[in-house]
Parts: structure tokens; C-alpha cells; sequence
């Protein structure tokens, strides 16, 4: 299934403060979580909520593209991070570290393979996948094993995908993918199965994409929002592209390349942006997003310790998971 491509996670790395033993009130997600072997062991039924967390320690995408390598160490930097979040979802959450998928061979194709293999066993024990990155590469993967798991119980599933990024990443593929080249593996795939593509990019940087992949964006017809507009707070505008595209998808894949933020809050990238993003802004559609309760997967791609910080990047990328699992708990009634 993994192609000796993945390793399961060392619990050790779980570790942060304890203000109590016994009382689950007090407890912090390192007190929660448990680890999954995808490879040997078999998990308990969830009958609630349960989510995954997966590594994909990959930098070849960036390597590929010519970006700063440095991504491949984002998994056990945001893991970290997110140890010492409280539990403020219900004990009936079922939380778990899934592992990580490797490449260290520079076979980039294989470890997308492998990751999709993951998020389809994930979603066959009924949790919701949430990967951490790695290289934006990790998009081919995570949306694949969506697909796969889809094609299990559809004859043509449709995955449908939300980007929050700078980069539309719809280069052509010369030989090789890389990250910037997913989105265009995917939409050349799905077309060519006879499968929809529609996908919605927030927060493009016009500085960052060439005439060329705006062309090319429209032609696939690909919606998209400029970094500038939510920059100047057009939120009328905003979440009217969000309603339309999320009223007429199904299988929602939420993405988040850490590039998509200012440079402020995210300097541990493989491509800083001066003039991106604020965080508050994009947690604050993040959440309409889920509120949908369309969403099927998560994932936050190139926070890179080699340039973070303080761990700058890191703690950001551990509120938008925290704020991720607390909004879909709330909307299962399962927050505390």
C-alpha cells in the first residue's frame, strides 16, 4: 500500500504541559491523541467524530519548482505546535496521528500514491483526514485519496477544490509535476475521465502568476478571488463566489498553501508574501466553508521551520487546524 513509504509516527513528539491527570476538562491534545499504524493496526469503529492527522514529509514539489527546500520538517514542527491545544471538543471525539509519508528517494509521483492510499484507509474508518505538509505537491495525493475512496460507492465521484494560496499552481507539467503543476495534473485528469473540474483559488497575488496561468485559469474555468480584494475587505464579493461555488459542489477539499498569508504572520515559506493574506480573514471564511458541512478534508502546505520565526508559521498553522476541528465539532454538536 505505502511502498516502504511510510513511517508511523514516534508518540514521543506528543509532549506539552499537564494541569491534571483524571479531570478531561483540564486535558491538552497530547493527553488525547493516540497513533494509528496505517500498516499494522486496526482502529476502533468511530461513531461520532474522529479525525487523522498524516505527515507528508516532501520537498521534491519545491525542489522541482525551483522554490526554498524546507517543508518536508513542517509535519513535526506543526505536530508540536499543536500538542499543547486544550480539548475543547466533547470525549467522544475520536483524535489520532495517522503517521507520516516519506520522500526521500526524489520519487515524487510514488509518495503521492502512498498519500492517497492514506486518505482513502482515513476515510474508510469513517475520520476526517487532515494533513499536514510538506510541499503544495501534497494536493495531488490528498485529492486522490478522496477520489479513490469515493469510487468505492460512485461510478464518478466528483471531489470539488477550495485554495486559499497565491499561486493558481496550474503550470503545465514538463516531464515532471511539481508545486506548481497539481492543479493542472488534476484538472487533466478529472477531464479526461469525464469527470468535473471546479476548482475556486483565494487570495491570488497578481505579482505571482503569469498572463499566461490566468489564461489558462479561465479556459478550465477556474473561479478565483484576488489577494487585494479581501485585502480591502470586500466581503460581499467574497462570500458570494464562496456561497456559489459551495452551493453547487458537493466533496469539498479545503487547501491551504501558507504562502497565501503576509509575510508577518507566515515567514516560513518556500515563497513569502509582503502583501498577503491576514489570518483573520481567512479563518473567518474557513469557517463559512465548513458550516456548509460539505467539507471532506483538510490540509496546510510549505510551512517550513528552515525559515520560521519564533515558529511563527508553525503556530499559525496549529490555529487553523484547531479552528478547523472546533468548527466542525460545533456543528456536530460536539463542542465543549
Amino acid at each position: 500500500m505505502f511502498d516502504d513509504r511510510y513511517l508511523a509516527t514516534d508518540m514521543n513528539i506528543w509532549q506539552g504541559r499537564t494541569d491534571s491527570f483524571d479531570n478531561y476538562d483540564a486535558f491538552r491534545w497530547h493527553q488525547w491523541i493516540r497513533g494509528w499504524d496505517l500498516e499494522k493496526d486496526t482502529l476502533l469503529a468511530c461513531n461520532k467524530q474522529g479525525f487523522a492527522l498524516v505527515g507528508f514529509c516532501c520537498d521534491e514539489g519545491i525542489r522541482r519548482n525551483k522554490g526554498r527546500e524546507g517543508a518536508a520538517m513542517g509535519p513535526a514542527s506543526i505536530r508540536r505546535e499543536l500538542a499543547n491545544l486544550p480539548c475543547s471538543f466533547s470525549p467522544e471525539v475520536m483524535l489520532v496521528d495517522a503517521g507520516d509519508i516519506l520522500c526521500e528517494d526524489g520519487n515524487l509521483t510514488a509518495s503521492q500514491a502512498a498519500l492517497a492510499n492514506a486518505v482513502c484507509r482515513i476515510r474508510s474508518a469513517g475520520l476526517f483526514p487532515i494533513v499536514l505538509g510538506g510541499g503544495h505537491e501534497v494536493a495531488l495525493g490528498h485529492y486522490n485519496g478522496h477520489v479513490k475512496f469515493l469510487n468505492q460507492s460512485h461510478d464518478k465521484p466528483h471531489v470539488s477544490i477550495i485554495n486559499f494560496d497565491a499561486h493558481f499552481d496550474l503550470r503545465p507539467v514538463h516531464q515532471k509535476g511539481s508545486s506548481g503543476t497539481m492543479f493542472r495534473q488534476i484538472a487533466e485528469e478529472a477531464l479526461s475521465q469525464g469527470q468535473k473540474f471546479n476548482y475556486l483559488c483565494m487570495g491570488i497575488q497578481r505579482t505571482s502568476n503569469t498572463l499566461e496561468l490566468f489564461k489558462t485559469a479561465e479556459r478550465l474555468g477556474v473561479t478565483h478571488v484576488l489577494a487585494g480584494d479581501i485585502n480591502s475587505r470586500k466581503d460581499e464579493h467574497v462570500l458570494d463566489k464562496l456561497d456559489d461555488f459551495t452551493q453547487a459542489n458537493e466533496n469539498i477539499y479545503l487547501t491551504i498553501c501558507a504562502d497565501v498569508f503576509s509575510s508577518a504572520f507566515a515567514p516560513g515559506v518556500s515563497a513569502a508574501q509582503p502583501l498577503g493574506l491576514h489570518p483573520e480573514d481567512v479563518l473567518r471564511y474557513i469557517k463559512h466553508i465548513i458550516r456548509t458541512n460539505k467539507v471532506v478534508g483538510f490540509d496546510i502546505a510549505e510551512v517550513s521551520p528552515r525559515f520560521d520565526r519564533d515558529h511563527t508559521t508553525a503556530s499559525l498553522a496549529k490555529i487553523l487546524v484547531f479552528s478547523v476541528i472546533d468548527t466542525i465539532c460545533r456543528l456536530k454538536g460536539l463542542a465543549r
